[in-house]
């Protein structure tokens, strides 16, 4: 139960930034959020209008093409079809090359608020072990 409430308090303390550490975190998340959302939108929007007409392509209308760029960026499958235009496919290896940086840049950057978070418990650490030694005998 103890890494729970850790982590409980860990996740608090990066949406409301308590740190300088949790609000790095807390800005990068949300940076990469809306970047995403609105790549997601733009490419659906591309995806339509590259797909809508050709043979055989299951993009024909706004929602579908969303549905299959948002599958896409997260790295899952879906039951769609390839895209049947080159410059769909095009887009399609842009949007794979997009979201596995995605991936790559959030494993670092957890890595790095892992690292942060450590060395400062053990500050806080130190100092309390310090400040219980100096502390007047009673």
């Amino acid at each position: 139960m103890r890494i729970m409430r850790t982590a409980a308090r860990e996740l608090y303390d990066v949406v409301n930034a308590t740190t300088r550490t949790h609000r790095i975190l807390r800005d990068r998340l949300l940076f990469v959020a809306v970047v995403s959302i609105a790549i997601d939108l733009v490419c659906a929007l591309l995806a339509l209008l590259l797909e809508r007409h050709a043979p055989g392509s299951d993009v024909k209308s706004y929602g579908s093409a969303l549905f299959w760029t948002s599958t896409q960026l997260l790295t899952v499958s879906s039951q769609f079809r390839n895209p049947i235009s080159d410059w769909a496919r095009v887009l399609d290896v842009l949007m794979e090359a997009y979201a596995i940086t995605v991936v790559a840049t959030l494993a670092g950057t957890f890595g790095a608020f892992f690292h942060r978070r450590a060395n400062e418990r053990e500050q806080e650490r130190e100092r309390a072990e310090a400040g219980a030694s100096t502390a007047p005998a009673g």
